[in-house]
């Protein structure tokens, strides 16, 4: 290959990380690059496990140099050259934090400026922009404080610091409401397991505290507690105190419930403590703060009589215009940076928002999206830019948008580095690298690399499918009968009533925040008859992947067991055949404070997470480690016939093929999977699910054009099974392909929440009346 001067190109050669096959690529520095290819053809492991990757590692290095020289960092990615890098600035759909208290404000910043505004020109005053921080208490306190200055000089102070949390719900904008009842089994004594909290059994630790506490009498039944042992079990204090010889924190079994499970993110709990807290807990919104997180001082000084809380609440082209109607040349700059601030929400297709909505909440495109208003007003040149499927979740009115946006920070002297399925967007870049040509051992090299021309000219599996066309079904399915709903507000609809047709292929469509999760998720309940797969992410540690997520790791431990005459728990990196130096992980982790966390392989077991000893034992000729590295195609031939033969297996597996996850590792961490992946990997799940009415959103998220033909056979032999599917959905191809369409806007927030068409997709066609009907119209031609 032409090695060219580094200072034009970003040179990657020898690139053999993940399934990469010594891939050697030159990327135009200052142009818009688009990697595409099939899923699990290796883009990401290019993009962002090599080169991001080593960006990163090189910044780790250089701030680690500062500090300590001999201090490890992080390894090299697998490649041979990789040269011409600048700075790299990540933004992948990694949904934004689980934390509770983060509202799309404080993750942009927003909320930092406005309280400043509120403290400068809100009446009456209350104080600094610490009285409007939901997150900060009002504090006081009185004490001794020895000054330094010419001698020694003890004063007596006193302070005060006014924030702007609500005191009752502590800023967290909810009360809640804990049904004793389901806490204990008052008939029975602490000894005999009255508590029914999760992870309170009669001998833990948990239970240790109350029954050795002397608060209370471990033999004594709940129902007989005087009461003040009642207070002291259920309510006391928090208090420093000595039990069973460990000095330990003995508090209430309510305020330990609290601050255990309450103050977490309910979704970032496991499934039998959030099973637990829906049981036991009822949430309302705070009756002080009415929702607002605020304090009363905060919410009773004004701006034009709007107040902080007021503001987070409008949508946020509401506030745009708002902050544009303020004249106050006192605080011009910050105005100005608020201006900027909102006009970029508008601008990505934000402007639905609100400042007040949990960041925990929105999707993995609105998060990518939220995280890229930092960088629109940047003044940096010169950096690479790297972007994960930056149009998940958008209508292609929104691509559009988005494309202009790619190409502004592109324009300005940037790297723009983007893995893409959307030909709209392939469409605009300066170069592209097509990888594949298959997913996982058959993906890893470079198929193509130039121009968006040379792609379409080209006998790639991207360039074939790159001006695909889909027809509209001459013979739509006749429904068997219709789900009513009637009436549905939730969030921005309004007042929607509209029935959704049974036994077909419906497909329930509109712009980004038009309304469409609202109406389904909102009105069809999960339940009895209904298999609900929603864009919530995959919960598991990094010692989770595909063979332990979807219980295909049971059948295959039990059949090594049963062929070698030995425990299930051996063939487990989690339980007993675990390497015992690394515990089952494969690597050894070193924390290095407020650097990142290195990580290096296990010497003793060489990565492969189980002792030696297990790797003796056999299947039809392998050992477990081989087994988990095999794809999910090679472990359906293998588990097909012959003394590996194994039905409960395959028909793990041949659900995650039918969902065209073929190519996925059995092994591999759950952690390397993509956003569309990770999906997938739920549908396959699901399938096994006795249901009449599938729910899915947005399947296609992460699928190749090419992918998408296999999806949408999947939801045709479901629906011809006699199955219900119902798919929020913004692809071109399945609206084109469905029965029956239901489209929502005509905007977003509230210019949406109206159902502005339902019926057969050729009407929607002809009519062009919405915009989801023009662009239909010029996608079937």
């Amino acid at each position: 290959m032409r090695i060219a001067d580094s200072h034009d190109l970003i040179r990657v050669h020898g690139a053999r990380e993940n399934n990469l096959k010594n891939v050697s690529v030159e990327i135009p520095k200052r142009r818009l690059t688009v990697f595409t290819g099939i899923s699990g053809s290796g883009k990401s492991s290019l993009v962002f496990a090599t080169i991001a990757a080593e960006s990163q590692r090189l910044i780790n290095e250089t701030y680690s140099a500062f500090v300590q020289g001999f201090m490890p960092t992080l390894a090299r990615p697998d490649v041979d050259v990789l040269d011409g890098l600048t700075t790299a600035i990540i933004v992948d759909q990694e949904r934004m934090g689980g934390n509770p208290r983060s509202t799309v404000g404080t993750a942009t910043d927003a909320n930092a400026l406005l309280r400043i505004l509120f403290s400068r020109l809100g009446q009456p005053h209350v104080g600094t922009p610490k009285a409007f921080a939901f997150n900060i208490p009002s504090a006081r306190g009185t004490g001794a404080v020895t000054i330094e200055r010419g001698g020694l000089k003890t004063e007596r102070r006193t302070f005060t610091i006014v924030g702007g949390m609500c005191p009752r719900c502590e800023g967290m904008g909810t009360a809640s409401d804990i049904d004793l009842t389901q806490l204990f089994d008052r008939k029975k004594s602490l000894a005999e397991g009255a508590i029914t909290v999760p992870g309170y059994n009669a001998g833990g630790w948990n239970y240790r505290l109350y029954a050795s506490s002397g608060f209370v009498d471990p033999a004594k039944p709940i129902r007989d507690y005087t009461e003040q042992e009642r207070q002291d079990f259920l309510y006391h204090e928090p208090v420093r105190m000595k039990i069973e010889g460990i000095n330990m924190t003995y508090e209430g079994l309510v305020p330990r419930i609290q601050q255990s499970f309450l103050s977490r993110d309910q979704d970032s709990l496991q499934p039998h403590i959030r099973a637990f807290v829906d049981r036991a807990v009822t949430f309302t919104a705070c009756p002080d703060c009415r929702g607002t997180r605020l304090s009363e001082a905060a919410r009773s000084s004004r701006v034009r009589g709007i107040n902080i809380a007021d503001a987070c609440a409008m949508q946020i082209s509401d506030l745009a215009d708002w902050v544009r109607g303020l004249d106050e040349p006192s605080v011009a700059p910050l105005l100005a940076a608020l201006r900027h601030t909102f006009d970029s929400f508008v601008e990505i297709g934000l402007g639905y928002l609100s400042l007040d909505r949990p960041s925990g909440t929105l999707s993995g495109g609105e998060a990518q999206r939220t995280r890229m208003i930092r960088h629109l007003g940047s003044s940096l040149t010169d950096v690479t830019y790297v972007f994960d499927e930056p149009t998940t979740g958008l209508h292609p009115h929104d691509v559009t948008r988005m494309n202009q946006l790619l190409l502004r920070l592109r324009d300005k002297g940037n790297t723009v580095l983007v893995v893409e399925h959307e030909p709209d967007v392939i469409e605009i870049a300066d170069h592209v690298i097509d990888l594949g040509p298959g997913a996982g051992s058959d993906g890893g090299t470079v198929c193509f690399q130039g121009t968006v021309e040379g792609l379409r000219a080209g006998d790639t599996l991207t360039g074939r499918h790159l001006g695909d066309r889909a027809t509209l079904k001459p013979k739509p399915r006749t429904p068997t009968g219709q789900l009513e709903i009637r009436h549905a507000t939730q969030h921005n609809l309004k007042d929607v009533s509209v029935d959704v047709p049974l036994g077909v292929l419906c497909v329930v469509t509109g712009v980004a925040g038009s309304g469409k999760s609202s109406l389904i998720h909102g009105s069809i309940p999960n339940g009895a008859g209904v298999v609900s797969i929603d864009q919530t992410p995959i919960k598991g540690s990094r010692r989770s992947n595909p063979a332990t997520y979807t219980g295909l790791l049971d059948p295959i431990r039990t059949a090594f067991a049963k062929a070698n005459g030995v425990k299930a728990a051996l063939f487990s990196a989690n339980s007993e055949g675990a390497c015992p130096v690394c515990n089952g992980n494969g690597v050894i982790y070193t924390e290095l404070g407020y650097l990142e966390t290195v990580e290096s392989v296990c010497d003793e077991c060489d990565g492969k997470r189980f002792e030696a000893g297990v790797l003796e034992y056999k299947l039809a000729g392998r050992d477990i480690t081989e087994v988990l590295a095999m794809s999910v195609a090679e472990a359906l031939s293998f588990f097909g016939s012959g003394e590996a033969r194994t039905p409960a297996a395959r028909a793990v597996l041949s659900r995650m093929a039918d969902v065209g996850l073929g190519y996925l590792r059995l092994g591999q961490p759950l952690t390397t999977l993509s956003g569309g992946e990770r999906q997938r990997l739920k549908l396959a799940i699901q399938m096994a699910t006795e249901g009449g009415i599938y729910v899915l959103d947005e399947p296609t998220s992460g699928l190749h054009l090419a992918d998408v033909e296999q999806l949408l056979a999947l939801l045709d032999r479901l629906v011809d099974a006699g199955k219900s599917v119902i798919v929020i959905e913004h692809h071109l191809a399945v609206m084109a392909h469905a029965d029956w369409i239901i489209d929502l806007g005509p905007g977003a927030g509230h210019d949406g929440g109206r159902v502005v068409f339902a019926g057969l997709p050729a009407d929607l066609v002809a009519a062009r009346s919405t915009l989801t009907g023009q662009h239909l119209a010029g996608y079937v031609g």
